[in-house]
């Protein structure tokens, strides 16, 4: 069976900044609460220009150019990018296989919130070894749902740290570098519901008293139900994954080297890294970026191989949790 390998990625991160003073004032909250226990020093956040899809294509653009390969080679484009963009009821991927200039290549939209990179990898890898006819996948989008964060909304606090920008990876059949292994993913139905944009779907529609109640921002409808059920699955699922993705790999928590791991309040960071036996070199915390969905993965690979925290040989685990709720990891054996 071929190997399945990495050969470029990209991200986009908007000029703008948002600062921990910034959000303390906007939530209300001492500044050391928002750097300590959210973890944000500062966070991208949208300038102008900066649409969702398009942050998407900026990132495409540079993966192509780090993958050194022609826009006509690339056989599929799984676009990554969150459901808020540029227009509702539109296929992002379409559109992004048009201004990248990849004419050869099919696309389409997915989403698992915050567990959409670690879904399309797994999803790219399954389709690359079940077409022959299909060589090159690009996984490409763009997150700014930052847009729907009220500060004044306590309940919402754990998602202050939302910020903006885009990413890109391309996956390769045949190639011996930067191998993509195995993945575990679990989703929980019972969460559904916990976080929603209460207004803007069928069962609300938009209106003018909506937004005036700001309904039409994200909100949690059952928050102490939701913390309960959290505190007794989320991380038991989170090193569960990692563990099962690393077992069919042929490797354990043991054989890590670099954890990409999503932004997340620093004592979950900190503990997760303690239960895998890690020390705080073995990841990079994005308390300089805010989390950026599903585009965290993205960026800490990008900043890793930057800060030269990758040798030939290291073990990488990918790992997302996404509101819904989802949890999901893979395995890269990075190097020749």
């Amino acid at each position: 069976m071929a190997d399945i390998g990495i050969i470029g990625w990209g991200t986009y991160l908007p000029e703008s900044y948002q600062t921990s003073k910034e959000i303390s004032e906007l939530a209300g909250m001492p500044q050391e609460i928002v750097e300590r226990k959210l973890g944000i020093l500062k966070k991208t956040i949208p300038g102008e220009d900066d649409h969702t899809c398009e942050m998407g294509i900026w990132a495409a653009r540079k993966a192509i150019q780090k993958a050194k390969i022609d826009p006509n080679d690339i056989d599929g484009i799984i676009y990554i990018g969150e459901e808020h963009k540029e227009y509702p009821l539109w296929t992002a991927g379409i559109k992004l296989q048009h201004e990248i200039g990849a004419v050869n290549a099919w696309a389409f939209d997915m989403a698992l919130r915050c567990g959409t990179t670690i879904m399309a990898l797994k999803l790219a890898k399954d389709i690359l070894r079940s077409d022959p006819g299909v060589k090159t996948i690009l996984l490409a989008g763009g997150y700014r749902n930052g847009d729907f964060i009220d500060y004044k909304n306590e309940r919402t606090r754990f998602m202050f740290n939302l910020g903006t920008g885009g990413g890109a990876i391309i996956l390769q059949k045949g190639v011996s570098s930067n191998l993509l292994l195995e993945s575990s993913i679990i989703t929980d139905g019972s969460f559904s519901e916990d976080v929603v944009v209460v207004a803007g779907g069928t069962k609300h529609p938009i209106s003018k008293e909506a937004i005036d109640q700001s309904l039409n921002k994200l909100d949690v409808l059952d928050p102490q139900g939701m913390k309960a059920r959290l505190e007794e699955k989320s991380m038991e699922n989170f090193l569960y994954v990692i563990r099962e993705a690393l077992r069919k790999s042929g490797y354990s928590e043991q054989d890590i080297n670099y954890l990409g791991i999503l932004h997340m309040k620093k004592s979950a960071h900190d503990y997760v890294l303690s239960q895998l036996g890690l020390e705080e070199d073995q990841s990079i915390y994005l308390n300089k970026y805010g989390h950026i969905g599903q585009i965290d993965q993205i960026l800490s690979l990008e900043l890793a191989e930057q800060q030269g925290k990758l040798k030939i040989g290291d073990i990488v685990v990918l790992v997302s949790a996404g509101i819904g709720y989802a949890w999901g990891a893979t395995v890269i054996r990075w190097g020749e």
